[in-house]
């Protein structure tokens, strides 16, 4: 794409230097730390922000029915935000990918154009990647490999992929990182690091949505990707989870073939799975294999804690021998295991409509007090999410969105949705799309709610695992050893009378003394009221000497009684509370 053609084109824009002079006549450049050479980034980051993303993230956040209205108008602004991404490079592309994770950051419409970004660039030429191999394999590659293919047969953002064979025969699949790409994340990284604490700290979007966050996982995430050793060990570990599974295949990486910036993997021959013809269809048991998909992936989140995170149709192959093959590890997930119970409790509250578990579970998850949110109000939107949910046709129904659904709420409410939850939806979004291209009568929900049962057993098993039952023996085995020295000492502290117990309890002489006030007040009520009783009945009798006219003694009972009345109703009113 020439320079000015697309989207970044508008970047000399009036529009778009008025809000730089207008940021630097307020001074808010003097908050923030620029490098000179990144200035012109600086810039691109900026208009894409402004044209872009706050207004989606305003519109996300409903900042106001006319706020929403305003950002609404552009229609076509989903699509040219992520064509603008693509145009800025491989960190923004992938930054791209990891924000369509955040339902609760951006609008449904954002979230879906962002999920179709693809990084396929321009392959590099073939001298370049073979200088690069050489390089970090420290060896020539006519004496490691038998053959090496000069055109790719993929070239993503981060690096491209050869098909080759090794000395013994092998046929391998070589992924050369892109010997610039580094340097060039790292560039990028800086300045969204430096824009991102600047929003922070001087915006109400920044405050609420802390960018700075969600720039740090990124950079954690993208130096994961950047790293092939990891993947390497990635692929490992996700074939010994999928052994079990004899309709998933990983690929076996090559020892001695790979490096921080190379990956060697035995060569899977298949299709991606959107790009299965009619006549493969028609032979492929694709319940069976979508199903067992859904079962490995839960069983990798709920019972592992380690799971392939990025099961988007590009990543996922049918091999000619009608098995799954999982690719490019890059991107994993990794769980806790309290994390692990949460998210168990909320995909059996989703498959079981119950909205009331499904609250309690998110704010567990956020660790909110129960009174940051309208109850009535939360439980009302899951309850009515997950009714909508489980009327809805085979071929409308997406378990991933469900979830992403769910966290959209969360956000409604002001809750802050954990990165685990995020990830997850996401990953199951993706699963769906597999498993409707495998058979596009399959149903997400059944399965996850039928293969919930299995896992349910596993965990329980897990949780009675020698290891565990070891632990408890040993902290049996010093409650045992432990015992005599503690009854020893507890009936030494009797012998002495110095055996003392705090109790958390009611303060009983406070209490004691509430009732006595009480008793008084009751009292002293019946008192007065005795006299002005008694008071009235003798007002009949004739006495020596008479007030106003009355006699006067039951008169003077009288005042005597509405004196104490006024002052005991001014104690109660001004010392009770």
């Amino acid at each position: 794409m020439r320079s000015g053609d697309g989207p970044l084109g508008a970047l000399a824009s009036l529009e778009v230097w008025k809000a730089w002079v207008a940021l630097f006549l307020r001074g808010s450049f003097l908050h923030m730390t620029l490098s000179p050479k990144h200035l012109q980034l600086y810039q691109k980051i900026a208009w894409l922000f402004i044209k872009y993303a706050k207004p989606a993230i305003v519109e996300q956040a409903n900042f106001g029915a006319e706020a929403k209205a305003e950002t609404s108008k552009d229609k076509e602004a989903p699509e040219k935000f992520a064509s603008s991404l693509e145009e800025m490079g491989p960190t923004f592309v992938k930054l791209g990918q990891l924000i369509s994770t955040r339902g609760d950051l951006l609008p449904k419409r954002y979230i879906e154009s962002l999920e179709r970004l693809q990084d396929d660039v321009d392959p590099l030429p073939i001298e370049t990647i073979r200088e690069a191999l050489e390089t970090e394999l420290n060896v020539r590659i006519s004496k490691a490999f038998q053959s090496f293919e000069d055109t790719p047969i993929a070239s993503a953002s981060l690096g491209q992929v050869h098909r080759a064979v090794l000395r013994d025969g092998t046929e391998v699949v070589v992924k050369v990182q892109r010997p610039d790409v580094t340097e060039r994340i790292n560039t990028d990284l800086e300045a969204l690091s430096a824009i991102a604490d600047y929003a922070d700290n001087h915006s109400e979007l920044g405050q609420r949505y802390r960018f700075s966050g969600i720039i740090e996982q990124f950079q954690r995430s993208i130096a994961d990707e950047l790293d092939y050793t990891l993947e390497a060990q990635n692929l490992n570990t996700m074939r010994e989870i999928v052994k079990d599974y004899p309709r998933l295949i990983v690929p076996k990486p090559v020892d001695g073939y790979c490096s921080a910036k190379v990956l060697t993997m035995e060569m899977i021959d298949g299709v991606k799975v959107t790009d299965l013809s009619g006549v493969a269809m028609t032979e492929l048991d694709g319940e069976a294999l979508a199903e067992e998909m859904f079962k490995a992936y839960l069983r990798q989140v709920l019972v592992v804690g380690f799971y392939h995170s990025d099961p988007h149709p590009g990543n996922v192959l049918v091999t000619r021998d009608h098995r799954v093959a999982l690719i490019d590890l890059g991107m994993v997930g990794r769980l806790s295991e309290s994390m692990r119970d949460k998210l168990f409790s909320l995909l059996t509250g989703i498959c079981e409509k119950d909205a009331d578990r499904v609250c309690d579970v998110a704010l567990k998850m956020t660790d909110s007090p129960a009174h940051a949110v309208s109850r009535t109000l939360f439980t009302g939107e899951i309850a009515d999410l997950l009714g909508r949910a489980h009327d809805a046709q085979v071929q409308q129904l997406k378990f991933g969105s469900v979830v992403m659904d769910v966290m959209r709420i969360c956000a409604e409410q002001g809750l802050e949705i954990p990165r685990e939850l995020s990830l997850l939806g996401k990953t199951l979004l993706n699963l769906d799309r597999v498993g409707m291209a495998l058979a596009p009568t399959f149903n997400p929900n059944a399965s996850i709610q039928r293969n919930l049962n299995s896992i349910a057993r596993e965990r329980s098993l897990n949780s009675l695992k020698q290891g565990d039952l070891l632990s408890m023996l040993l902290e049996f085995k010093e409650l045992i050893s432990r015992s005599p020295q503690r009854v020893n000492d507890i009936l030494g502290l009797l012998a002495e009378n110095r055996l003392r117990i705090d109790v958390d309890a009611v303060d009983e002489v406070a209490l004691i003394r509430g009732f006595q006030k009480i008793a008084n007040r009751i009292a002293m009520g019946a008192i007065i009221g005795a006299m002005i009783v008694g008071a009235s009945l003798m007002m009949d009798i004739e006495t020596g000497f008479s007030i106003f006219g009355y006699p006067g003694f039951p008169m003077s009972i009288m005042i005597v009684s509405g004196i104490l009345a006024l002052g005991f109703t001014y104690t109660v009113l001004s010392n009770d509370k």
